[in-house]
C-alpha cells in the first residue's frame, strides 16, 4: 500500500497588485505564490498573516498596522524604486526586511526624459492635439533643434549618465553638475563638470534633474534658480516631485523666461484640484505625462524579475542585494563591531558635511584611508566598517540604502576608493582601538596645473591633510580628532564647527549670536592644534570651537557668526 511522505511548506507569497509574470515564474519554482489583487485595506488585513512575503507595486499602502498583523512576515518587497508607500521604520523593528529594485528602470526612465527633450523642443503634444482638432497650424508650432545644444544635467548617476550618452548621441553638449560623481566616468563620457548650480544653470539651453528627494534637493529649483536661466531655456523633471517649485515654474513658463518644461513627476499624485501640481499641468508650454518614467513592458519585467530574487533569497536565509533596511552588520559580529560600525558611519558623515561641504570649501576628495589600530587590527572581517564609511560618506547627499552586500558596489559607482589598513605599531594612545579616516590629497587641481601664479595673484592653498579619528568607551563613541586638531566629543545631533584664530573672546562671541538667535548650547569643545603640528606652526595659533546644539542652525544665524573677526571657517553638521 503506497503511502504520501511528509508534506513539505513552502513559503506563501501574497501579491495584491499586478506584477509581471516573469518574476512570479520564478517564486513559483520554490514559493507558494497567491495573487490576489483589488484587496481593501480591511481585507488585506485579515489576509496578511498568513504570508511569509508580500510584494507590492505603488498602490499598496503597507503601514505600521499592516505589517504587526504579518505575524509571519520576514520581507516586503516594492517592485519599483521608492518606498514612499511602506512604513520602513516600522518594518526594521519587527525585524522585516524591505526590498526594493532600484536599478530595473534606469534605461526606461532615461528614454523617457529624451522623450520629454524632444517633445518639448518641437512642441509634439501640442501639435498632435492639434491636429485632431482639425487644424494645420505649421508656423505656431515652430520649435527648436537640440542638436548643438547644451543639456544640463542635475545629478550624473546611472539614470543621469545613460540620459548624457543619449543626448551626446543627438548631437548635444553636456555639462552635469554632482560633486560626489567620478570625474573619470564623466570624462570618459565626455561630460563636462561644473562646480556649482549657478554655473550650471547658466550655460543650460536644456536642464534635467536626475537625483534623489532628500533634505538638500528639496526646492532646490525655485523662483531665482527659474530666473538665472537664460531666456528661452527648458527643464525636465523624471526623478522626483519636490525639488521644482511648482508655483515658480508655473509663473516662469507664464512670463515666457521658460520656454517649455517637460514633467513626468509631481509633489501630489494625481495633482488634485487647486494644487500647485494643477495649476501647473493645465499651463500650456507644459508636457505633462502621469509618472511615467518607469512604465515600461521592459522595466516592469525587469523590476518583477529583481524584488523576487531577492525574495527567494530572503526566505533562503541570505542577505539581499538591495535591501532597504538591510543591517549594516550581521549577528555574529554584533557584539564586537556595533559600536566601531556606528563610530566610522558618524566619521563618514562627518567629512562630507565638514571637508567637502560649504564649511570647508573644498573640492570632495575620493580616496582614503582606513587604519584600524589596536584590538580592531586582529579583526578578520572588517566589511561591515567599510560598509559603514561607505553608508556615511554618501547618506549626506544621497538616498541611497547602503549595506554590506552592496556597499562595494556604490563605492565603485562613486568613484571612492578606501585602503583599509591595520596598524600594529605599539599603540601611542589609551583606549583599546583606534580608527583614522584619512583623505588622500586630489591629484594636483586645475588651477595648479596651469602655470605658476604670477607676483600678483594669490599662491594656491596648501593641501592639508584630511584627517577625523575615534575611539569607543564602553559603548559611547568619541571623536579624538578632526582636522588637525586634537579634541574629545561625541559625534551626535546639530552641531556648530568653527574654525578661528586662538584669541581671548572667541568663545563668548560665538555663545553671544547663538543665545540672541535662540539657540542653546549642549555642549561646547574647544580643540587646539595636535601635538606635532603645533610644533611646526607654533602654539596658540588656531584653535577648533565644536558646539553642540538644540536645534539645527540657520543659514543667516551662520553668515553672522561668519562675519566676526577672527573666524576662519564655520559650518553646520547634522549627525
Amino acid at each position: 500500500m503506497a503511502t504520501n511522505g511528509p508534506m513539505i511548506h513552502k513559503p506563501k507569497v501574497l501579491v495584491p497588485e499586478k506584477v509581471s509574470p516573469d518574476g512570479l515564474a520564478l517564486l513559483r519554482q520554490t514559493l507558494h505564490v497567491e495573487e490576489k489583487q483589488d484587496l481593501s485595506a480591511e481585507e488585506l488585513l485579515t489576509t496578511i498573516p498568513e504570508y511569509e512575503a508580500l510584494i507590492v507595486r505603488s498602490e499598496t499602502k503597507v503601514t505600521a498596522e499592516l505589517l504587526q498583523a504579518g505575524k509571519k512576515l520576514k520581507v516586503v518587497a516594492r517592485a519599483g524604486v521608492g518606498v514612499d508607500n511602506v512604513d520602513v521604520t516600522a518594518a526594521t523593528k519587527l525585524g522585516i526586511i524591505v526590498v526594493n529594485s532600484p536599478s530595473g528602470n534606469i534605461g526606461a526612465a532615461a528614454e523617457h526624459t529624451i522623450a520629454l527633450l524632444l517633445s518639448v523642443a518641437r512642441n509634439i503634444p501640442d501639435g498632435c492635439s492639434s491636429l485632431k482638432d482639425g487644424k494645420w497650424e505649421r508656423s505656431r508650432l515652430v520649435g527648436v533643434e537640440v542638436k548643438g545644444k547644451t543639456l544640463g544635467i542635475i545629478g550624473l548617476g546611472k539614470v543621469g549618465l545613460n540620459v548624457a550618452r543619449m543626448a551626446i548621441g543627438l548631437g548635444m553638449r553636456v555639462e552635469a553638475m554632482d560633486p560626489y560623481a567620478s570625474p573619470a566616468i564623466a570624462q570618459a563620457n565626455n561630460v563636462t563638470m561644473v562646480s556649482s548650480l549657478d554655473d550650471l544653470l547658466k550655460v543650460s539651453d536644456f536642464l534635467t534633474i536626475h537625483t534623489p528627494l532628500i533634505a538638500s534637493t528639496k526646492g532646490m529649483i525655485g523662483k531665482s534658480e527659474l530666473a538665472s536661466m537664460n531666456k528661452g531655456s527648458r527643464i525636465l523633471n523624471v526623478a522626483r516631485g519636490g525639488m521644482i517649485d511648482e508655483e515658480a515654474l508655473y509663473e516662469a513658463l507664464e512670463s515666457g523666461h521658460i520656454a517649455g518644461a517637460g514633467i513626468d513627476v509631481f509633489t501630489t499624485e494625481p495633482p488634485k484640484p487647486g494644487t500647485s501640481a494643477a495649476k501647473l499641468v493645465s499651463h500650456p508650454r507644459l508636457v505633462g505625462t502621469p509618472h511615467l518614467g518607469a512604465s515600461t513592458v521592459e522595466a516592469q519585467e525587469n523590476v518583477s524579475i529583481d524584488v523576487c530574487e531577492q525574495v527567494i533569497s530572503i526566505l533562503g536565509g541570505d542577505l539581499p542585494r538591495s535591501a532597504v533596511n538591510a543591517p549594516l552588520i550581521l549577528p555574529d559580529d554584533y557584539k564586537t563591531l556595533q559600536p566601531f560600525v556606528k563610530l566610522v558611519e558618524k566619521m563618514g558623515s562627518l567629512y562630507t558635511q565638514h571637508f567637502s561641504g560649504k564649511t570647508a570649501g573644498n573640492e570632495p576628495r575620493t580616496s582614503f584611508d582606513l587604519i584600524y589600530e589596536g584590538s580592531l587590527a586582529n579583526l578578520s572581517n572588517t566589511k561591515p566598517l567599510f560598509a559603514a564609511l561607505i553608508k556615511g560618506l554618501t547618506a549626506p547627499v544621497s538616498d541611497t540604502n547602503v549595506n554590506i552586500v552592496n556597499a562595494e558596489l556604490i563605492a565603485k559607482d562613486r568613484g571612492i576608493g578606501v585602503n583599509e589598513q591595520k596598524s600594529r605599531d605599539p599603540p601611542t594612545h589609551t583606549y583599546s582601538s583606534l580608527v583614522t579616516l584619512r583623505a588622500k590629497p586630489t591629484s594636483p587641481s586645475r588651477a595648479s596645473s596651469r602655470h605658476p601664479p604670477g607676483p600678483n595673484e594669490p599662491k594656491p592653498k596648501p593641501q592639508y591633510e584630511q584627517i577625523i579619528s575615534g575611539y569607543v568607551s564602553g559603548t559611547q563613541i568619541f571623536i579624538s580628532r578632526l582636522d588637525r586638531f586634537a579634541t574629545s566629543f561625541v559625534p551626535e545631533g546639530n552641531l556648530v564647527i568653527c574654525h578661528n584664530y586662538d584669541s581671548p573672546g572667541k568663545i563668548g562671541v560665538v555663545g553671544g549670536i547663538l543665545g540672541k538667535e535662540n539657540v542653546n548650547i549642549n555642549f561646547m569643545s574647544v580643540a587646539g592644534l595636535e601635538k606635532e603640528i603645533e610644533e611646526q606652526e607654533g602654539k596658540g595659533a588656531e584653535a577648533l570651537m565644536i558646539l553642540g546644539v538644540d536645534k539645527e542652525v540657520g543659514s543667516d544665524v551662520l553668515g553672522k557668526l561668519r562675519g566676526e573677526e577672527g573666524i576662519l571657517s564655520l559650518g553646520a553638521v547634522t549627525l
